[in-house]
């Protein structure tokens, strides 16, 4: 066995040596790890060190408040609140996990505050990893308030931050960034992908493929690290730099195919956004109506009714899909309208894709023959607008002849009048009436097949689970520490065996950007933002 192979072990022992030299965790100030993970040696911080506490279920009228009680002094506010059911006495100290009946009372005077419940999870196997007591009472805003004002009353406990909860855990080790964030991402989903998605990023998943691609370039490190330390005279194998680069190679191509998802990730986490345009009258704000389920826009049979963006968050086929209804594109002397007008064109290059609706009697032409094929004329000023990014909704179906209609339906609409052959309406295409609402729902379902076959979403609902895969890149900052790490890996490739010294400082700072991703480096300046969204009981 060569000296490489024997020592290469300890090359991956020491990671913190290699790729944390300058990072936070040498000096103790950040140590994230999995919950289960050596928690007891995990270093105290001022956020550990307090006693917080704060609603944890939505405010207002209901049959359930829980009131979270996290660190150091959260037994001794059982001691101190919790009484005998039927002795009215104080109980001893809990059972942990056990939920169970009693009197709270306030800790100065002991006056009554509710019958409830009381749960005790103790350190570190809580969700903070600290003492965690949750109060259990009903839910009436005068009962919340006076439990929250007894708690008030200890001189070492104060009321939580937003998203303080899940800091606490964060610095405990329970959970990592990307945990965070998925959490996060869980709370807000308003869809099933946005929902299945975020169960990916919250359960684990995303840090287990972060830290794969981590581990990969330490791998690769350690190969660097050990010409440095022992010299090619001492028995490391031959080709260990060749074989470094090789596996960096592979590693930035495996980067640069996440890299290229066209933000798919971000657009589903956010919202997909789509903007409706065409030319007046053409049944947009119909359209608009129709998805919306209301009214939401005025409708009239007046050209140019429509003046403004609006626009509104639906669910379409599980997808988030910010619509926006914008104003007909035509030219137009009223100033009032050709601001909307403007407006509309800003919204069409600002979206994500697009939808045209046309209305079918004005562009469809019979064919010339039994043989031929219906013809459709895109207008030419909407010709600009329509990109590959674009799909086709052809209104008043019900206005053309049923002959028509049906050899539209059938698929056969695939020739234009128009000379541009980059717009193709095949799979991108429906025909409707938004009066009858014939064909309506088919546009719908066929609309939600074409954005998840967009974005390579198959249905979460579907029992092939196995096909449904989270982006790995889901935020703006993991896209941009990627691109880090592709510039240094990108750097060390280009560098010869000569320059191994500057090219294990190419692989550390690779590492580093990953690690960034997760929390491992550097977590201090994402966390202040992160937790402001969240509710204050988590």
């Amino acid at each position: 066995m060569s000296l490489f192979s024997r020592h290469f072990s300890r090359w991956l022992q020491t990671t913190d040596r290699h790729t944390f030299r300058n990072s936070s965790r040498r000096k103790g100030s950040f140590l994230p790890c999995y919950w289960s993970r050596n928690i007891g040696n995990l270093v105290t911080t001022d956020c550990q060190k307090q006693t917080i506490y704060a609603l944890s279920t939505p405010p207002g009228k209901g049959g359930v408040a829980i009131v979270r009680v996290s660190g150091p002094d959260a037994l001794h506010v059982w001691r101190r609140m919790a009484r005998s059911y039927k002795f009215d006495q104080p109980m001893r100290d809990p059972t942990p996990w056990k939920l169970q009946r009693c009197r709270i009372v306030h800790p100065m005077n002991e006056s009554l505050i509710d019958d409830g419940l009381a749960v005790y999870f103790r350190a570190p196997y809580s969700y903070t990893t600290l003492p965690t007591l949750e109060l259990h009472i009903h839910s009436g805003r005068a009962l919340i308030s006076a439990l929250l004002s007894a708690l008030s009353s200890f001189p070492n406990l104060r009321p939580a931050e937003p998203g303080e909860f899940t800091r606490q855990a964060l610095l405990g080790g329970r959970l990592d960034l990307t945990q965070v964030e998925g959490l996060h991402d869980l709370i807000e989903a308003d869809t099933e992908v946005q929902r299945v998605w975020a169960l990916g990023g919250a359960g684990g998943e995303t840090r287990a493929e972060y830290d794969s691609l981590r581990k990969q370039i330490i791998h690769c490190l350690a190969q660097v690290e050990a010409l440095i330390d022992f010299g090619e005279g001492e028995d490391i194998e031959e080709g260990v730099y060749e074989q470094a680069k090789t596996e960096a190679s592979l590693l930035l191509s495996q980067i640069q195919k996440h890299l290229s998802d066209s933000r798919r990730g971000e657009m589903v986490r956010s919202g997909i956004r789509m903007a409706i345009f065409g030319p007046p009258n053409a049944g947009k704000s119909s359209l608009f109506n129709y998805l919306a389920n209301r009214p939401a826009s005025i409708v009239t049979p007046i050209p140019g009714t429509t003046r403004d963006v609006l626009e509104l968050t639906l669910d379409i086929g599980g997808l988030p899909v910010i619509v926006a209804d914008t104003a007909g594109l035509r030219e137009t002397e009223d100033v009032v309208e050709g601001i909307g007008v403007q407006r509309g064109i800003d919204a069409i290059k600002n979206a994500d894709i697009s939808l045209c609706v046309l209305a079918l009697p004005d562009v469809i032409s019979p064919p010339s023959s039994p043989i031929h094929k219906v013809q459709i004329s895109i207008p030419p000023d909407l010709q600009d607008f329509i990109t590959s990014s674009t799909y086709f909704l052809f209104n008043k179906s019900d206005l053309v002849p049923p002959s028509q209609r049906t050899f539209f339906q059938e698929g056969s609409l695939a020739q234009l009048t128009q000379q541009d052959p980059t717009i193709d309406l095949n799979g991108r295409s429906w025909s409707a009436s938004l009066v009858t609402n014939d064909g309506a729902h088919a546009f719908v379902q066929g609309l939600a097949e074409a954005l998840k076959a967009r974005f390579s979403i198959h249905d979460p609902t579907s029992s092939n689970h196995s096909k449904l895969h989270a982006p790995l890149i889901t935020r703006a900052r993991h896209r941009v520490h990627l691109e880090s790490a592709c510039k240094f890996l990108e750097a060390f490739l280009a560098l010869p065996p000569e320059d191994v010294v500057f090219a294990a400082e190419e692989l550390r700072y690779a590492a580093q950007a990953v690690g960034r991703v997760t929390g491992d480096i550097g977590v201090e300046d994402v966390l202040d933002a992160l937790f402001r969204d969240f509710c204050i009981g988590k």
